[in-house]
């Protein structure tokens, strides 16, 4: 027998029972509630945070020679970029302070997707307060890496899609956040 969907249309892929039409008399332990589209754009960014972290601390640790050779393209775009002056920052590491920057948004982003926290735009406007200048010092790294040493870092490119996604998503949130909820 085939359940009935609901007007949204969506049923558990676990038990196929409808999302919003589920005895409550017989409660499922195998039943996953979908995550609320309210978290998406945090969950999102807390996903892209967390691999845009793991490839900066792989930098960082093959400028510190703890890991082996660093996988890039043939014309050794990512060694120019990594081993130039421009690669740091006030004496500090750009890659590290890119796994730092980056592990603050996912710590931020996971805050924000806790019970909660789904309406509250403090978490946004955190996410917006470290982007923001990750964007803007982004543009600094790419026009020295670009214009300057004249060579193209995958790695580095990676992290700039990356910190743009994270501006955009935190800008649709920010949206969502200020639309007026609608009660049923």
């Amino acid at each position: 027998m085939r359940r009935q969907a609901p007007a949204n249309g969506a049923i558990c892929v676990l038990c196929g029972y409808p999302t919003t039409d589920r005895p409550t008399a017989m409660p499922r332990s195998d039943h996953i509630s979908p995550m609320p589209t309210t978290l998406r754009y945090r969950m999102a960014i807390a996903v892209l945070a967390l691999i845009a972290g793991l490839v900066a601390l792989y930098l960082h640790l093959w400028k510190l020679g703890l890991v082996g050779t660093l996988t890039c393209t043939g014309g050794q775009g990512c060694e120019v970029a990594m081993t130039s002056s421009w690669s740091w920052f006030l004496g500090v590491d750009v890659a590290l302070i890119g796994a730092l920057g980056y592990g603050a948004i996912l710590a931020v982003a996971l805050w924000g997707a806790q019970p909660g926290q789904e309406n509250s735009r403090t978490p946004t406007l955190v996410l917006l307060a470290l982007i923001v200048p990750a964007v803007l010092f982004t543009v600094r790294l790419k026009y020295y890496e670009w214009f300057v040493l004249r060579t193209f870092c995958p790695w580095c490119f990676e992290s700039t899609v990356t910190i743009v996604l994270l501006l955009l998503l935190s800008l649709l949130d920010l949206r969502r956040l200020r639309e007026p909820v609608v009660s049923p």
